[in-house]
C-alpha cells in the first residue's frame, strides 16, 4: 500500500497510509458498540498502568510494597487481556478477521509480544519461579512493550482521524 502526504489545515504534512478504513469498514466501526468499549478500556488501562508503574518502581527502589505492586500488575494484566479480547471482537466486526487485519497487522503483532511478557510475569508470580526483583524488572519490560504498543495504536488513531478529515475536506470541496 503506497503512502501519500496529507495536510490538515493548521498542521504539518504527515505521511499516512491511504484508506486505513474503507467506507464500509468505517461505517461498521462507527456503528459497533465495541468501538465504545475500546474507547473506554484504553484510557482506564492506561491509568491503571501509571499507578502500577509507580508501585513497581517504588518497590524496586525501597523494597516495600511488593504485595501492592504485584496486585497492581495483576489488575493491569487483567485489563490488558480484556482489551485484547474485546479488540479481537472489534476487529472481527470491522474487518471480518479476529486478528491481524491488514490495517492493524503490526499493532497486533506487537500486541502478542506485550501479552507474552505480561503472561510470563503472571506465571512467574503464580509459580514463584523468579525473585521478586527479577519479576518486577520483567514487569517493567512488559510495561515498556505496552507503551510502544499503545503508541502504535495512538498513531493509528491519528492516521484514522487524518483520513476522516481528508475525506470531509474532499466532500466539502466537491459541494
Amino acid at each position: 500500500m503506497s503512502q501519500q502526504n496529507r495536510t490538515v489545515p493548521g498542521s504539518v504534512p504527515v505521511r499516512v497510509p491511504p484508506g486505513l478504513y474503507t467506507p464500509a469498514e468505517r461505517a461498521r466501526r462507527d456503528a459497533s458498540r465495541w468501538t465504545l468499549v475500546q474507547g473506554v478500556l484504553a484510557p482506564v488501562q492506561f491509568v491503571v498502568f501509571l499507578v502500577s508503574l509507580v508501585l513497581v518502581l517504588r518497590t524496586l527502589v525501597t523494597g516495600e510494597g511488593l504485595a501492592l505492586a504485584n496486585a497492581s500488575f495483576v489488575v493491569k494484566t487483567a485489563l490488558l487481556y480484556t482489551i485484547m479480547v474485546t479488540g479481537c471482537i472489534w476487529e472481527k466486526v470491522v474487518f471480518g478477521r479476529w486478528l491481524f487485519a491488514p490495517a492493524f497487522f503490526w499493532e497486533d503483532v506487537f500486541s502478542m509480544l506485550v501479552l507474552a511478557l505480561h503472561t510470563a510475569c503472571l506465571l512467574a508470580l503464580a509459580t514463584d519461579t523468579m525473585t521478586p526483583d527479577a519479576r518486577l524488572w520483567l514487569a517493567l519490560a512488559a510495561y515498556a512493550a505496552y507503551v510502544v504498543n499503545a503508541t502504535q495504536f495512538l498513531l493509528k488513531l491519528r492516521a484514522a482521524r487524518l483520513q476522516a478529515d481528508s475525506g470531509a475536506t474532499r466532500e466539502a470541496m466537491a459541494t
